[in-house]
């Protein structure tokens, strides 16, 4: 029988250690072909965050077998994400790990599957967690036909101006976001820690602004770099409309002048993530030829 894994509890991950996080994640990534880590746990990897612990299972030789993330900062008992290494799955470890986020967590504990594989879905049930939400990726190629992407007479399209321009992001996207239990609440710090990440372009930062350079909608793209086998891939990061600027169609604008942009980037395939329950926005996402390539499943307990 193989030795149970040692488990620790940490607020502040050591460099070496947040290093062994990418490579368990970057392995895990290459066996089941999804990231098993979400943006903002990544973020929470290389950052300190006082309302996020860092759960670390390390086998008899001290390599990092397993992590798991649990984050307190939206309140109740915390969202968890975790990821098993490939070789060290079967073991023990994934219940170690979510033991310890259960142990942790100040009431309804959430906890993301991503790809919900079926182990994750067997080890949601033996510990009494219930299917509470469902978000799908969708996908689409590039290299099929796309239509132009036209707005009204007085809509101009331009570039995101970093330190100009954020005030106005998070008044629209916060309004146009009020029921997500993500997206709605941003602050200044969420976008200044985007804009200092490697991917962040301006030039993919889509504004649909009036004659009075008053923003109507946004459409932030976002380039995935290749890695191994895979290919770069572009991505609808995040995309919202005013909600004084509804019914004007801007949503499937924004949505194809984004698509272009990403085309002439060279790429030749895009993702988005959109609630499995937002019939209007997978209909919208849907008849623009995109389709179902995987779900997150998000559990409570």
């Amino acid at each position: 029988m193989a030795d149970a894994p040692n488990v620790s509890v940490v607020r502040r991950l050591p460099e070496d250690r947040r290093d062994a996080v990418r490579v368990l994640a970057a392995a895990a990534d290459e066996k089941d072909g999804t990231a098993p880590l979400s943006e903002q746990f990544v973020l929470n990897v290389r950052a300190e965050n006082p309302d996020v612990l860092h759960v670390l299972a390390e086998g008899p030789g001290g390599d990092l077998v397993g992590y798991a993330q649990l984050d307190r900062s939206g309140g109740g008992g915390g969202v968890g994400e975790l990821v098993v290494h490939p070789a060290h799955r079967g073991r023990g470890v994934g219940g170690a790990l979510l033991g310890a986020l259960i142990e942790r967590a100040e009431g309804t504990l959430r906890v993301w599957a991503h790809g919900e594989h079926p182990a994750s879905r067997r080890l949601a049930e033996r510990y009494g967690f219930e299917r509470s939400r469902v978000l799908w990726q969708l996908r689409r190629s590039l290299a099929e036909p796309l239509a132009p992407a036209e707005f009204p007479a007085d809509v101009r399209i331009r570039a995101f101006r970093p330190g100009r321009d954020e005030t106005e992001f998070l008044r629209v996207n916060n309004a146009a976001f009020d029921w997500h239990p993500e997206q709605g609440d941003w602050d200044l710090e969420q976008v200044r820690r985007r804009e200092a990440e490697p991917w962040f372009d301006p030039e993919g930062f889509l504004l649909a602004v009036d004659a009075d350079d008053r923003l109507l909608g946004f459409h932030w793209t976002k380039v995935h770099p290749g890695s191994g086998s895979a290919a770069a891939i572009g991505e609808v990061y995040v995309l919202g409309v005013a909600p004084e600027a509804r019914g004007r169609r801007l949503g499937s604008a924004l949505t194809l002048a984004g698509l272009h942009h990403l085309r002439d980037q060279g790429l030749a395939e895009v993702l988005l993530y959109v609630e499995a329950d937002n019939a209007p926005a997978v209909t919208v996402y849907t008849d623009l030829g995109f389709s179902l390539w995987h779900s997150d499943v998000m559990y409570r307990r």
